[in-house]
């Protein structure tokens, strides 16, 4: 059992999710112990009944098998959901009242990676109850139950969508709109929910396809955006809307074409929430755009500096009543009118529910946002044993400046601020830097650069 024990990567057990390259770093023994392990953890919380779902990726089956197994070896029941989005699982875990469950997905993640979000409650554990995870494989603490945890199917896709159109009702405006699910999960329900709330819906990907064919499956890329800009500028669309594999994500385009940000998303949630809700704390993500809480502000709002990470967020929204957050990197959580986790269909209805009562078009609100020059979020390689030793360097070396470090490192300068941070998913620093001008942006984005690299960083490329 020590040589098994010993097979199990630590470094898979990351900040909110188990992630790791699926036929190496997710084979069957460990994934078995995994579930084994959690099943443990949820047992020992009086918890003996579970919801497991999957994406479309072609290691999920496999993967989802053996943590059923797992888990059932620990004497907990599970009711398969099957192949499903994030945000339905989610969704499952308040609809059959379980108090635990596992989602198997690789997110945005490159074919070859997969991976398991495991939930405590209504939401998923992060931090050191994840490591709790390891530590019970480690050290041998996984329980066997005497009689083993039973499992049945679930199709949840009907009414999963019959509660999104439940709580969307769209105005007068007849709206056009392109979805491309990217042969992830969101073709199984994006399109059906859209028309049914009333909107003109136009396809592309929809088929799950875990091979990815057409383009990888995050639409907060501009170079994944491609054949959605087309399809919107040639339909004459109100809106381009992109899911990322397993449909937590949004990713949009306006009807001119162009890339919005999550920020940018979120300040327009914000414009329709902080008027009814006057006070109301805005939580604010490291990467964001300064734009973002000083309009809240303006708005009434009260901004909190926070980590990125799903679950950390999820946590902190709890922990201040808050009704509405989300991420650059496009989660959304709105807790106002719904459960307060990262749905991208809700999202997306929320956003034409916005435009369906206005004669606006979406690129004129969000024209109407101020608008700083700034790179994309960069992301470039770093080994797991270095990357935090480079973000301490580089924070010891802003000492006398002012900077915000709730999450690696934002430092605010002249015009502007730059951020480094580390991932918690991947072996990856995560860059991004912003100024009033383009000169305040060129200035700032050699300055962090060198910054990095003095730190022991490598060598990378802004993306813009």
């Amino acid at each position: 059992m020590s040589d098994q024990r010993l097979q199990i990567p630590a470094h898979i057990f990351r900040e909110y999710d188990i992630r790791g390259i699926a036929e190496d770093e997710l084979g069957s023994e460990t994934v078995r112990a995994i579930g084994q392990s959690y099943g443990t953890y949820l047992s020992d919380l009086g918890v003996f009944a579970v919801t497991v779902g999957g994406d479309a990726r072609l290691s999920t089956p496999r993967i989802k098998a053996d943590v059923i197994e797992g888990l059932g070896r620990a004497g907990v029941s599970v009711i398969d959901i099957g192949l499903t989005a994030t945000p339905a699982f989610y969704w499952s875990l308040h609809h059959f009242g379980v108090d635990g469950g596992v989602m198997v997905t690789g997110s945005h993640n490159p074919p070859e990676f997969n991976g398991l979000k495991l939930a405590h409650g209504k939401a998923t554990i992060w931090g050191d109850d994840i490591q709790e995870i390891y530590r019970i494989i480690a050290e041998g603490r996984a329980e066997t139950s005497q009689s083993r945890g039973g499992v049945r199917s679930e199709d949840i896709t009907d009414r999963y969508i019959d509660m999104l159109v439940s709580k969307i009702k769209l105005g007068p405006r007849k709206l056009k709109v392109v979805l491309d699910s990217g042969n992830g999960t969101g073709g199984i329900f994006a399109p059906k929910f859209l028309r049914r709330a009333g909107a003109e819906v136009l396809e592309l990907f929809s088929e799950p396809d875990g091979r990815f064919p057409n383009h990888h499956p995050d639409p907060t890329k501009r170079e994944y955006l491609t054949a959605l800009t087309s399809a919107v500028l040639e339909s004459g669309a109100d809106a381009g809307i992109g899911f990322d594999g397993d449909s937590d994500r949004i990713g949009v385009v306006d009807d001119r074409g162009n890339m919005i940000f999550g920020d940018q998303l979120m300040l327009l949630f914000w414009q329709e929430i902080l008027p009814r809700n006057p006070g109301a704390v805005v939580i604010v993500e490291v990467k964001s755009s300064m734009m973002l809480p000083d309009e809240a502000a303006r708005l009434g709002g009260r901004p909190l500096w926070w980590k990125s990470g799903h679950s950390l967020v999820k946590a902190k929204m709890k922990d201040e009543n808050a009704l509405f957050s989300g991420e650059v990197s496009g989660h959304m959580f709105f807790a106002d009118e719904y459960y307060g986790y990262d749905d991208a269909f809700y999202a997306a209805g929320r956003l034409l529910r916005i435009l369906s009562n206005t004669n606006e078009r979406l690129s004129d609100l969000i024209g109407a946002m101020p608008s700083y020059p700034s790179t994309a979020e960069t992301r470039f390689a770093c080994p797991d044993d270095l990357k935090f030793g480079v973000v301490e360097r580089v924070r010891e070396a802003a000492r006398g400046m002012e900077t915000i470090t709730v999450d690696g490192v934002r430092i605010i300068r002249e015009n502007g601020w730059s951020l480094l941070r580390s991932s918690n998913t991947q072996p990856v620093l995560v860059a991004r830097c912003e100024g009033r001008t383009i000169e305040d942006l060129d200035r700032i984005c050699d300055d962090m650069k060198r910054m990095i690299k003095d730190a022991g960083g490598p060598d990378f490329e802004w993306e813009y």
